[in-house]
């Protein structure tokens, strides 16, 4: 009897553990995103990525993030993510929690603990096109993300630092958000003193660049030009780069070639004058050599006359002191 007593509860226990296992495996796990407290449809596959306006306030926010909502969990699930081209944090910007956009990481993992929930959410500060891979228990799923620009922020300006008279050459501007996406949402203003330009238009909108022409006056001179958009400057931020100045000198094309032939001209009467110099001082040291060769010679001369003199002298007087040892005289 109490053998089949443990057989029944054996059979039980392994009913129970089946039964258990079953409601395990049907747990049901949903996941929903939503941008700005909506639903969306988007981010499942490449070609239709979730759109999400980058932080161009440095604040990361509600309408700047894809949060991804998990339920149906089972308890101790652990949740984890990765970013490519993009980046997760686990809360929003609040005014007591500022989150801005250098925060967060490209990798998140959550432990639902006692839970069956996890939530975090996603941003990017690029157009570039991202995903996000989440993985819960061994299966993965991939979202996909793409940033849109924020308004117009730094400007730049790429143009000639001279030109000739009267000639039209191209000045470029390009704009960008915090961030350095290319922008062309804000077409830049012109104004320029002793010159006049046309009108602005797009140049290259993969780089956020505009073109316009530039005329430069019939005079030589100096022309300033001032190119500008408006923006709002960023209390956590550098301040925008709202306007830049240039400034280009216009030359004369005759004038520059008649200098240009003046500076030749002076340049070979300068060569000639040099020619001349060194042929003097080479003719007055030939000279000078030979004044002191001659020198140097008569020199020699009268020392080697006067040793000669003082030798037959010495001489005579030997010789006529000793008449059997004379010595020949020098001649």
């Amino acid at each position: 009897m109490n053998k089949f007593k443990k057989i029944s509860a054996v059979v039980a226990t392994v009913v129970a553990l089946g039964a258990l296992s079953m409601v395990t495996a049907s747990a049901a796990v949903s996941t929903a995103l939503t941008v700005g407290g909506s639903s969306v449809s988007t981010g499942t596959v490449a070609s239709n990525p979730a759109v999400l306006p980058v932080p161009a306030d440095n604040s990361v926010d509600s309408a700047d993030a894809l949060k991804v909502a998990l339920t149906g969990l089972d308890t101790g699930t652990v949740v984890s993510a990765n970013a490519t081209n993009a980046t997760i944090v686990p809360a929003l910007a609040t005014v007591a929690t500022p989150v801005s956009a250098s925060a967060g990481a490209s990798s998140i993992s959550i432990n639902t603990g006692t839970g069956t929930t996890a939530e975090f959410y996603v941003y990017t500060k690029t157009t570039t096109a991202g995903t996000v891979v989440v993985t819960v228990g061994g299966n993965t799923t991939t979202y996909y993300v793409k940033g849109s620009a924020g308004p117009a922020y730094n400007l730049s300006v790429v143009g000639g630092d001279s030109a000739n008279i009267s000639t039209v050459s191209k000045v470029y501007a390009k704009t960008v958000d915090i961030f350095g996406n290319p922008v062309v949402t804000t077409v830049p203003t012109v104004s320029a003193i002793n010159a006049t330009f046309g009108s602005v238009s797009v140049s290259d909108t993969a780089t956020g660049t505009f073109v316009f022409d530039l005329t430069a006056p019939a005079t030589v001179g100096t022309v300033a030009l001032a190119v500008s958009i408006t923006a709002t400057d960023i209390a956590t931020l550098a301040p925008a780069v709202k306007t830049v100045t240039k400034f280009a000198t216009i030359t004369n094309p005759a004038d520059a070639l008649a200098s240009a032939n003046a500076a030749l001209a002076a340049e070979k009467a300068g060569r000639a004058a040099d020619k001349v110099a060194a042929d003097k001082a080479l003719a007055d040291a030939v000279a000078k050599s030979a004044t002191d060769k001659t020198a140097a010679q008569a020199a020699a001369d009268l020392a080697a006359a006067a040793y000669k003199a003082e030798y037959n002298a010495l001489a005579t007087k030997w010789n006529k002191a000793h008449p059997k040892a004379k010595v020949a005289l020098k001649k």
